[in-house]
């Protein structure tokens, strides 16, 4: 797809990492490797957790 050198680039597939979410402990995936220590949201627990923008 071509933006005309404007928006998204394609880098491909992204690597999904398996993980258990902090908050209801159901499995789920992420496009980044967590961090030991920090918790980790599935999607719908994150949206609880994500800061309100005004």
């Amino acid at each position: 797809m071509d933006f005309g050198g404007k928006g998204r680039r394609d880098f491909g597939p992204r690597e999904m990492h398996d993980i258990t979410c902090s908050d209801c402990g159901q499995p789920a995936q992420v496009p980044f490797k967590p961090t030991d220590g920090k918790p980790v949201y599935c999607r719908d627990c994150y949206m609880k957790h994500k800061p309100k923008r005004f």
